[in-house]
């Protein structure tokens, strides 16, 4: 193809994350097992292969869909990614299929215990996906609304495959049937921790950083305090709350009524806050103070008041700043509120330390995996909300 002036236009430039990933996709599929077959829950199972698990055709579709991802990356291509964006889309969201598959072929149909488990080779496949996806997405410069349809296509695929009936024998699906209503009540004291905390945080973070701004005396002192909370090891923290608070129930006893005690909610709380003010603070502060003096004065010229000045200019410019501090201390707060269950504060913690109580390692990952994808979502949430506050540059 050639330009106007008769020179030839750039060819696209072969992609070199993709193949390498779809690569190592390709070989770890067959050399691991994808699924194992257990006869109960706690003894180890019978692993097996791509070609056992899922037989010559579902073994060569799944190899012909990385193959051709590696080739469709590496052809100077200008329509590459959308092809690789179908492949890596679709790929993702009928992978349960093959779990399918393999219990169907595979699953004694006289034992009433015995389950299908998903394999490493599965986890890699999909872990692997998952980065393709994250590439092509990023080379297309995807906007926010092709984002975001596709997760709710690869989610809303993964939700009715597992809901439905070929993967009532999956390990991970029966360890939920077991206890779906234990399981809601950890999602809501998972959400309830983790949210209250940063909204916390986030309140006690704007006093902080005004109050900085308004006496710099302090800016050293607040940011040593918060600093210094953040080195400690949250176990450390779990444990030193836990004397005070009981010391303070028993003397009175309305926190008893209200739940306030040693162990529980109250001790995960004050410490998923103290942990969730740094990045806060630094942000918050960080993104009032660095709005160009020379914008100010511009609103000064313009007749602005202080108080102007700091709703309709610097807030507005410091929002993806502070947001990004958010977003930060929530996927932190998600991740440290699974350890809290080690006091009683609830949540995923709960499956988790169960599971490796009992060596039941579907039930850890009942546990885990809700855990993981509350974390990415909150973090994709809040990077579309950033990139939707951030100033749009001006065109000349």
């Amino acid at each position: 193809m050639a330009k106007i002036d008769g020179t030839a236009a750039p060819r696209p430039t072969p992609n070199r994350v993709v193949p390498v990933l779809a690569a190592v996709a390709l070989v770890l599929v067959w050399l691991l097992d994808l699924g194992t077959i257990q006869p109960n829950r706690i003894v180890p199972g019978t692993g097996h292969g791509l070609v056992s698990a899922v037989g010559w055709p579902g073994a060569g579709l799944v190899s012909l869909v990385l193959i051709a991802s590696l080739a469709v990356s590496i052809l100077p291509l200008a329509w590459r990614y959308w092809a690789l964006l179908v492949l890596a889309g679709l790929s993702l969201a009928l992978l349960p299929l093959l779990l399918e598959v393999f219990a169907a072929r595979h699953l004694p149909p006289d034992s009433p215990y015995a389950r299908s488990s998903v394999g490493a080779g599965f986890w890699c496949l999909l872990f692997l996906l998952s980065l393709m996806l994250i590439e092509i997405l990023g080379r297309l410069k995807a906007g926010r609304g092709v984002q975001l349809l596709v997760m709710v296509v690869i989610g809303g695929s993964w939700l009715v495959l597992l809901r439905g009936a070929g993967l009532e024998s999956l390990s991970l699906v029966r360890e939920f049937n077991a206890q779906p209503d234990k399981f809601a009540q950890a999602l809501r004291a998972h959400l309830a921790l983790a949210f209250g905390a940063v909204a916390v945080s986030a309140g006690l973070a704007v006093m902080l950083a005004l109050k900085m701004m308004r006496s710099p005396a302090w800016q050293r002192p607040i940011l040593g305090a918060v600093s210094f909370m953040q080195t400690i090891p949250s176990l450390a923290v779990f444990g030193l709350l836990i004397a005070p608070l009981s010391a303070l129930s028993s003397a009175f006893p309305v926190l008893q009524e209200l739940g306030v005690r040693g162990i529980g909610w109250a001790p995960a709380l004050l410490a998923l806050i103290a942990y969730s003010l740094l990045p806060m603070v630094r942000n918050t502060f960080v993104a009032l103070t660095e709005v160009p003096e020379s914008l100010a004065d511009a609103g000064r010229g313009m007749g602005m008041s202080e108080r102007q000045l700091f709703f309709q200019l610097k807030v507005p410019l410091a929002l993806p700043v502070i947001i990004e501090g958010v977003r930060i201390t929530t996927i932190q707060a998600i991740g440290l509120t699974a350890v809290a269950a080690l006091i009683g504060a609830g949540g995923f913690g709960g499956f988790i330390f169960q599971g490796l109580g009992q060596s039941a390692m579907d039930l850890v990952l009942l546990g885990a995996l809700p855990t993981i994808a509350l974390a990415l979502v909150a973090d994709a949430l809040f990077t579309l909300l950033a990139a939707s506050l951030r100033p749009v540059p001006a065109t000349a």
